[in-house]
């Protein structure tokens, strides 16, 4: 029997839809089109922004107390997983299908059907197979920002149903507002390199959200600060150091691929997420060094993800000499919401509204002062862009400011929604009880934990019961107030 001929090189797409695929593998090489080094870029990038969801874990482990800790990592491998399954069976389809509705795409790409050869809509470098790929590190990650917000008082399975239900709802149509050639926002000309809107603005005013749902945590020591919200020393500051590493080392990647091609742009792109990194960190410690006299670990982490968050709209649209400035003035905005936080009343520990809501609405509008219509144009394609103000393209500005406006709103007030109607739902209310609270959420939902001695005692005659004393979110605890000895657990 003969041998079957080998495959023809492709010339030129055919119409998409005829074939959505971009042609016949068994008679068609569907490579000959595609750059080798453009496929190479963004499918390492990729490898690398998949380990950024687990990396928030550990900076969020980090933060928690003891007890709570390992329901963070739970949580980031939750997201990694079904924000995952989720993202094949519907959600590339509703952000990026090439036949879109008027608000939302539709669902001709579901279970990524047909996503095969055919140029994506991001960059025709790239096939859509490679942006869909790139694309899944991106809601996990989103996801995992948000999944902070449950901070040692959510319940675990509606807070994962709430995942779910807000990439649905927020995550996808803000992504196809921004990213979708027919989203309105990407119609008005908005700049948003690498997603502060969708990734950031969004996750942090649904974290804002979820805060005031929740209500604050229960204070075991009897102290609060501020309007009685209390406050906790982070557990583990070399788990937030950790995480911090890895978060920085995937955001190269994050912004990097977001050119979709290899060019002096990606380059470009990457100079600047690290200048706005370091320029934030520096900032933040300054400022907190000047207020307190001692330096801080969790603060200069806290910096460097304000700058990288900061410059995720901008990466690819500024100057590289004013990289440095743009963390900067990031990392104060949310340096100083983080210090008048307790104005609002709401128990927001971690900080994602001040850092993801707050740096990312400010990171927007730096992008439309600074951009420059020279940036854009280093990828070898896009010379079509009219810069910012410093290019007197004065209009930008408000097309930023309208676009970090909208991704703020609508996330604020469809999470409060989202978050109404599940804890309307049979057994799937929002708050632990505040014995399990107090217990800490590890101790109710891992069996890893059920190794730690956890032992309640009275917490003085006003409260029997109802508290665990000892070192709490590393402060020292004094035992009771009336004196009785209390066994402090290890999971405090």
């Amino acid at each position: 029997m003969a041998a079957p001929a080998a495959p023809t090189p492709i010339t030129e797409w055919p119409d998409y839809a005829v074939t959505p695929t971009g042609g016949d593998v068994f008679t068609q090489d569907l490579n000959t089109l595609y750059d080798k080094g453009d496929l190479c870029w963004l499918l390492v990038c990729t490898c690398l922004c998949w380990q950024i969801t687990p990396a928030i874990g550990f900076l969020y482990a980090g933060m928690h107390r003891r007890k709570a800790a390992l329901t963070m990592i739970f949580q980031s491998l939750f997201c990694a997983c079904a924000c995952g399954i989720q993202f094949w069976v519907y959600g590339y389809s509703l952000y990026q299908s090439h036949t879109t509705g008027p608000f939302i795409g539709d669902l001709s790409l579901a279970g990524l059907h047909n996503v095969l050869a055919y140029p994506s809509l991001a960059n025709t470098d790239i096939p859509d197979i490679l942006y869909a790929a790139f694309g899944f590190t991106f809601v996990t990650c989103t996801a995992m920002i948000l999944a902070g917000a449950m901070l040692e008082r959510g319940r675990l399975w509606p807070s994962m149903f709430f995942l779910l239900c807000w990439t649905t709802f927020v995550y996808y149509v803000l992504a196809y507002f921004e990213w979708n050639p027919n989203g309105w926002l990407y119609k008005l000309g908005v700049y948003d390199f690498a997603g502060s809107g969708p990734v950031h603005i969004a996750s942090g005013f649904s974290a804002l959200a979820w805060a005031i749902m929740l209500g604050p945590r229960k204070d075991p020591n009897g102290e609060s600060i501020h309007h009685k919200i209390p406050h906790f020393r982070p557990h583990n500051p070399f788990l937030v150091g950790l995480g911090t590493i890895l978060i920085w080392f995937g955001w190269f990647a994050f912004n990097g691929a977001s050119t979709a091609n290899l060019s002096i742009r990606s380059i470009y792109v990457v100079v600047n997420t690290n200048l706005a990194a370091c320029g934030g960190g520096i900032a933040w410690v300054l400022v907190e060094y000047a207020f307190h006299g001692k330096f801080s670990i969790i603060g200069f982490c806290s910096g460097i993800i304000s700058g990288l968050v900061g410059i995720t709209p901008a990466a690819g649209f500024v100057p590289v000499y004013v990289a440095a400035l743009i963390g900067a003035l990031t990392s104060l905005a949310s340096y100083f919401t983080v210090k008048y936080k307790y104005l609002i009343g709401v128990d927001e520990g971690l900080d994602i509204f001040a850092i993801h809501g707050v740096g990312g609405f400010v990171g927007d509008i730096l992008t439309g002062f600074f951009a420059a219509s020279f940036v854009p144009a280093l990828d070898g394609a896009s010379n079509a862009y009219s810069g910012g103000w410093w290019n007197q393209n004065w209009k930008q500005m408000g097309y930023q400011l309208a676009a970090a406006t909208t991704c703020a709103a609508w996330s604020f007030f469809v999470s409060i929604i989202l978050l109404f109607i599940i804890n309307k739902i049979p057994g799937m209310h929002l708050r632990e009880s505040e014995e399990d609270e107090l217990r800490g959420l590890d101790m109710k939902y891992l069996m890893d934990a059920e190794g730690e001695e956890m032992v309640l005692h009275g917490y003085g005659a006003s409260t029997p019961g109802m508290t665990v004393s000892g070192i709490v979110g590393g402060r020292s605890g004094s035992g009771s107030e009336t004196g009785v000895p209390v066994v402090a657990s290890k999971q405090d």
